[in-house]
């Protein structure tokens, strides 16, 4: 409501020009736009909000249809007075050690949803200044992805990274370190034009490797990113986003990757709470 009465009021006022200065002319427009960017902030914002929303609904909903079977079979187990109290009592404990993972489960996906939520917001609002085409961040089942094209980062069949990426990749760094237990995976990515040299790079193949350790390196060596955190490789062709048919698609293809997740070991501790069947 804040926000629309401001609109409101700048409008009115953008409308009376011929009655003020210039100088309050443009106070008014500069806060006016002001007032537009930090509409489509909020926007964005609410809609990564709904899709993790939606995201949460559907686990939950599997999590209460596994839960009710188990009581079903409980249900259908106590109405048969053949069956032996020793095998309801086992029944009995399968389904608190049920209850117990799935109460486990929830806690540690909210958490790791928390934490991936605000990393991307930060993100965004590091990165908000960076043309759309050249940076995209999403979020997907938990896990960070920064798309970056080949044109901000390189020059065309080449792994060297530009004086002009350092910006936007110190920004990435920043969050990267903030976010210091959380694993960092690097793909370079092509388009299937062919690449063929007796140097480096000979292929697709290496051009793609060749680009995910050059930015590693940068983010190492210029921004003190840990090594001992990333992961860095290429994945030629093979990964497309887009069809290779049209310049726009093959653009969109020519991307380099970063990708920021929880480590394997906190995966496996969530498996090792598993119910053992």
């Amino acid at each position: 409501m804040k926000i629309i009465k401001i609109l409101g009021v700048s409008a009115m006022a953008l409308g009376l020009t011929s009655c003020v200065s210039k100088k309050q002319y443009d106070a008014l427009s500069s806060n006016y736009k002001q007032c537009i960017e930090n509409i489509g902030e909020r926007q964005r914002e609410i809609q990564d909000l709904k899709s993790q929303n939606s995201a949460l609904s559907g686990e939950n909903n599997l999590l209460k249809s596994q839960h009710d079977a188990l009581k079903s079979s409980l249900d259908a187990c106590l109405s048969n007075t053949g069956k032996s109290s020793a095998n309801i009592d086992k029944l009995v404990g399968e389904i608190n050690a049920s209850n117990s993972y799935i109460k486990q489960l929830i806690s540690n996906n909210a958490k790791n949803d928390s934490l991936n939520m605000a990393l991307s917001n930060k993100l965004k609002r590091s990165l908000d200044n960076v043309t759309d085409d050249d940076v995209q961040v999403k979020v997907l089942k938990g896990v960070v992805m920064i798309s970056l094209s080949d044109k901000m980062l390189y020059k065309t069949g080449d792994y060297n990274v530009l004086p002009a990426a350092q910006e936007v990749l110190g920004k990435v760094a920043k969050v990267i370190n903030d976010y210091d237990k959380y694993s960092v995976l690097i793909e370079g990515n092509t388009d299937n034009a062919p690449l063929s040299s007796p140097n480096l790079p000979r292929d697709n193949w290496d051009l793609s490797a060749l680009r995910g350790t050059s930015i590693a390196k940068v983010l190492q060596t210029q921004f003190g990113v840990d090594p001992a955190r990333i992961t860095a490789g290429g994945r030629s062709e093979y990964n497309p986003k887009a069809t290779n048919m049209s310049v726009s698609g093959r653009a969109e293809n020519r991307r380099t990757e970063i990708i920021i997740m929880p480590k394997l070991d906190e995966f496996m501790k969530l498996m090792d709470i598993a119910p053992k069947k």
